[in-house]
């Protein structure tokens, strides 16, 4: 037989249980009594429970975490406690987004009249999950209804969750690809090439950070640091580092005047005292053969120069890491280069990672080794920093969990001469006016 909906004269609302399953709020307003929601069959072990309001403050009470569906009658007045007047016609639209307001997360059902079938469409259009006619109403189809509207808004909000998930990780994709350095060497002789692996899951961006910038004097200016840490914050820090460098750098200051004052750039945008960060430059000079060096607790950079085995640049005299003394000094060396070179920059991430299942690491000797087999393998450039870091990682047994940047330069003497050739041979032989014969005896055409 069917069941009474309990009238609510006295708080709280009367519930009607069909065991531990399913809740379903009920809010209608019949005082006569004459509407009743069909004994509900518990399909599959699952029970469902009634709780009834009669209006929509009524029903703000009773809406609690544990309610999984919402019976709306269509004909309930949306903005007053009594029924619609005689002769007036109830908005359920208006009660329906009152109530998707209120219960954003909670399946709807509508219910209306048969003849209101173009309300019960829009209803659907407007947020409800389906909706039902209160003259064709009978358990089995109640129940399938809740059930089935349910499961559409749980499909609709995890639909919804993985579209905002991957509208925010194309953004954050965006963001921190905006975010990594595009470099400044136009007019330059050097080739340029990096690699980038932030530690942190699904990033692009970590707490390593490189810059690579020509000034209008020829002198190439490269940069590779690491802020401790490699989370969101170390990320933004670094990036804030990377950018004040380039200014400064731009700007003219080179050496122990730029530390100091990227120092000072640390100390006002860092979250704590105890964040610091480690980092090397390198200033190549016009012809390509020196260079000054400063080491602030960064290990020291690689050379291979033709010839002769990859080895570390001297580092005895370098200053410490970036925020860790208030009057630190940054000595600035001097390093020869020779006419064709490869100079490797890079972070702690490449020689921190474990060898085997053991507690060793690659190390500095390490990674010189690794190189030098590389290199006797005749890898360059962008594929001997792809080699590098796929070797670390497969030494690691794994992903490493600190970030990694590594940053090559080559200058190849030999290119440089024939580059320096051609562009005297372009300056000696002078460019025929339209129509004037050239020194060989054909004449060419008009420019």
């Amino acid at each position: 037989m069917p069941v009474p909906v309990p009238q609510q004269r006295t708080a709280p609302a009367a519930e009607t249980s069909y065991g531990n399953g399913l809740t379903l709020l009920v809010i209608e307003d019949d005082p006569a009594g004459t509407f009743t929601v069909p004994e509900l069959p518990a399909t599959a072990g699952t029970r469902i429970r009634i709780r009834t309001a009669r209006n929509l403050t009524e029903a703000g009470r009773l809406l609690t975490d544990d309610v999984d569906c919402i019976l709306l009658d269509l004909a309930l007045p949306s903005g007053s406690e009594s029924r619609t007047a005689p002769g007036e016609k109830a908005d359920g639209l208006a009660t329906l987004k009152h109530v998707l307001r209120i219960a954003p997360r909670h399946a709807v059902l509508a219910l209306t009249a048969q003849d209101d079938a173009e309300l019960a469409a829009e209803a659907v259009r407007v947020g409800a999950q389906d909706y039902l006619f209160r003259d064709e109403l009978d358990g089995r189809l109640l129940s399938r209804a809740i059930r089935y509207a349910v499961e559409r808004k749980r499909a609709d909000a995890a639909q919804r969750q993985l579209t905002e998930s991957r509208l925010r990780a194309q953004e954050n994709a965006r963001l921190e690809r905006g975010l990594l350095p595009t470099p400044l060497l136009d007019g330059s002789d050097l080739h340029f090439a990096a690699r980038y692996r932030p530690g942190r899951s699904r990033a692009l961006l970590g707490g390593d950070f490189y810059d690579t910038v020509r000034t209008p004097d020829g002198t190439v200016h490269a940069m590779i640091g690491d802020v401790c840490g490699h989370g969101p914050d170390e990320a933004a820090l670094g990036v804030e580092l990377r950018i004040a460098w380039r200014a400064l750098t731009l700007a003219g200051l080179c050496g122990d005047e730029l530390l100091s004052t990227l120092q000072q750039v640390l100390e006002h945008e860092r979250e704590s005292e105890e964040i610091f960060a480690t980092l090397c430059t390198v200033d190549i000079a016009p012809d390509g053969r020196r260079a000054g060096l400063c080491l602030a607790g960064h290990p020291a950079p690689l050379i291979a120069r033709h010839g002769r085995a990859a080895h570390l640049l001297p580092y005895e005299d370098g200053g410490p890491a970036l925020g860790l003394l208030p009057r630190a000094r940054w000595p600035r060396r001097q390093v020869e280069l020779g006419g064709s070179w490869s100079l490797m920059m890079y972070t702690d991430g490449l020689i921190e990672g474990r060898v085997g299942n053991g507690t060793q690491r690659l190390g500095q000797d390490g990674m010189v080794a690794m190189i030098n087999r590389q290199l006797s393998e005749g890898l360059t450039g962008e594929d001997l920093l792809e080699a590098a870091v796929t070797h670390v990682r497969e030494l690691n047994g794994g992903e490493l969990t600190d970030d990694v940047a590594v940053l090559l330069l080559d200058r190849d003497q030999e290119v440089v001469r024939r580059r320096a050739q051609n562009a005297d041979r372009g300056r000696s032989i002078p460019r025929p006016r339209p129509g004037q014969i050239s020194p060989a005896g054909a004449q060419r055409p008009p420019l």
